[in-house]
């Protein structure tokens, strides 16, 4: 980057909508959304059962492209790449934590963390090594021959964040990663995702739990109905909405 070049946003959703069309009637699932998220933050998109937080995420991770409007990654426009584009750009720059955690049963916590590595040329020498680095990380290094099968809920989530971390993604993107957990447990899961946050990795969270976003993002995407509805800042103690682009609001509202 040049001398006072301003390095572009992650990613950068602008006016984007995502519209399904089942015969005569539109679904808006997500309706001028524009959304920026900076490298080494900490953001939470939050909302409840259909509002359209989980076609966000699809649209901030590179998992589908939008109806209208842009979707710029690292300042470059990815709105209108092909599908195998885009597989190549996710597998490179994000990595992806699910609710469901996503693991392949037939595959050892080893290889499940190893997998992402196979399609980004590693050898298997490579992807052994890192694999291994990774387990230690989540605390899992004597869990490496063990199936998911064999795991806790917990223990497979913490898996399926030593996975996101194979390729050194620039983002982790992790949709409902308590969900199927108990609050003990996906306190546990958070704490290592702010561990993470705090090493340099930009951590975006998809949530429909309040507390859990107010607790650990420092910027929070509020969605109803497909449209954002308010943007709540930790640092600056302040919220824009969809109808109010700067409405100052009391510190409280953050904690």
């Amino acid at each position: 980057m040049k001398k006072g070049e301003v390095e572009p946003h992650v990613i950068e959703l602008k006016n984007v909508c995502k519209y399904y069309y089942m015969g005569e009637n539109v679904v808006k699932a997500v309706d001028d959304l524009s959304l920026t998220i900076e490298k080494g933050s900490f953001i939470a998109i939050m909302g409840p059962s259909g509002s359209g937080k989980s076609t966000a995420m699809n649209l901030v991770g590179s998992l589908d492209v939008p109806t209208s409007g842009t979707v710029y990654l690292d300042g470059e426009d990815i709105s209108f790449l092909t599908e195998s584009d885009l597989a190549q750009i996710r597998g490179k720059k994000i990595g992806f934590i699910f609710q469901s955690f996503n693991l392949i049963p037939n595959l050892t916590t080893r290889e499940n963390v190893a997998l992402p590595m196979t399609f980004q040329g590693y050898d298997e020498f490579e992807r052994a090594a890192k694999a291994e680095e990774l387990l230690k990380l989540v605390d899992l290094a004597d869990r490496g021959d063990h199936y998911p099968g064999e795991l806790s809920g917990g223990q497979r989530q913490r898996v399926a964040i030593a996975r996101s971390l194979a390729n050194n993604p620039e983002m982790i993107l992790a949709d409902e990663p308590t969900g199927n957990l108990d609050t003990k447990t996906g306190d546990i899961v958070m704490e290592f995702l702010s561990k993470m946050h705090k090493q340099g990795k930009t951590i975006v969270v998809i949530t429909h739990e309040p507390e859990l976003a107010k607790k650990y993002a420092e910027i929070v995407y509020w969605l109803k109905d497909g449209k954002l509805e308010k943007v709540t800042q930790k640092k600056n103690g302040f919220t824009k909405s969809s109808k109010d682009k700067l409405n100052k609001l009391k510190y409280s509202e953050m904690k």
